[in-house]
């Protein structure tokens, strides 16, 4: 059995965004906590999450936040899990997050997707259990060949559409 995967946000209103991330780990079954925890409002619940991860079964983290984003920073510094943050498009249409997200200090490496980017965030959790599930990189590569197949069939629909031009 894989292990879980955290989901936490700095606020209940990057649901909007991280409710991504959730759709993908539904359609692999991997099963997940969702929490709200402040790097900045709440940094002992934020901290003591982090540090007993591990242990609670997590294989992965993952961190929502926007405006100073320090929460997945905060995350990482307390546990040797990887954590993966989403920067959320709230001010400086999300640069500020992305920056404060993707700039950590040496030794505390947090894996960073593009802003909003709940969707690759989960897949990219769901990627590193897989390097001790078989099971899991079987259904990651029969998801990858779905998405192959749907791609080319749009490019078959697109010169049909073209031909009609």
């Amino acid at each position: 059995m894989s292990k879980k995967i955290a989901v936490i946000m700095g606020s209940d209103s990057d649901l909007a965004v991280v409710k991504q991330a959730i759709a993908v780990l539904d359609e692999f079954g991997i099963e997940y906590e969702a929490h709200v925890f402040s790097a900045h409002r709440t940094p002992e619940a934020a901290t003591g999450f982090a540090r007993t991860a591990a242990a609670d079964g997590f294989g992965a983290i993952i961190c929502a936040a926007g405006m100073s984003a320090h929460l997945a920073g905060v995350i990482a510094a307390n546990t040797t899990l990887p954590v993966i943050g989403i920067p959320i498009n709230s001010t400086l249409a999300g640069l500020d997050a992305l920056l404060s997200t993707v700039m950590m200090p040496p030794g505390v490496p947090v894996a960073t997707v593009g802003i909003n980017g709940a969707k690759n965030a989960a897949l990219l959790a769901i990627q590193i259990l897989a390097v001790a599930d078989e099971e899991l990189a079987s259904y990651l590569e029969t998801y990858k060949f779905k998405m192959e197949a749907d791609v080319l069939a749009k490019d078959k629909a697109l010169a049909e559409k073209i031909k009609e031009l």
